[in-house]
């Protein structure tokens, strides 16, 4: 009689490890499970640094957020620095360690910045290439290019998108050890 309660714990202990082995594996081969990523802008990947474009870094030791302004600024340009402004501003205390620039080109349309009071910095034509799109750009302390947000189809979709850049950028503030 003991050993058959002997074979049965021990089959009982043995299913309490492998069946949730078992569940996992199962989970995971049918993509039942969502991965932890929670970023809502497009991760740049592989990320180039400013000095790979040979972009001079001014705010090294600083988290930036960059938009390239294009020759002719229309509403949807208006709202990308507007949305710019409003996600600096919505930083709150750490307003401080971010710095929103606005990288100029030959051509840009300067009126574009009248009610605005941006930094302005003067891009070299490899990072102009790569913010051509007109995308917002967040970049590391340490001048990496790290998550972009492309221009949208609508006005409301560009809303979501800047608030989806301030929850990005409050997360990478909070888990960044350096700027």
């Amino acid at each position: 009689m003991t050993t058959t309660n002997n074979k049965r714990t021990l089959l009982l202990i043995s299913l309490v490890f492998v069946i949730p082995v078992l569940l996992a594996k199962l989970f995971l081969s049918l993509h039942l499970y969502k991965e932890g990523a929670t970023n809502q802008g497009q991760l740049i990947s592989p990320s180039p640094n400013l000095t790979e474009l040979k972009m001079l870094n001014n705010y090294q030791g600083r988290w930036q957020i960059v938009y390239l302004l294009p020759n002719e600024c229309d509403s949807r340009c208006q709202q990308r620095l507007y949305i710019l402004k409003q996600a600096h501003t919505a930083l709150g205390p750490d307003q401080d360690r971010v710095r929103p620039l606005v990288l100029l080109q030959r051509g840009s349309d300067l009126k574009a910045l009248e009610p605005f009071d941006f930094e302005l910095v003067v891009a070299n034509p490899e990072i102009s290439q790569w913010l051509m799109d007109q995308a917002l750009v967040i970049i590391d302390p340490l001048g990496s290019l790290v998550m972009k947000y492309p221009l949208t189809a609508t006005i409301e979709l560009e809303l979501l998108q800047g608030k989806a850049l301030i929850a990005d950028m409050r997360k990478m503030l909070k888990l960044s050890r350096i700027g």
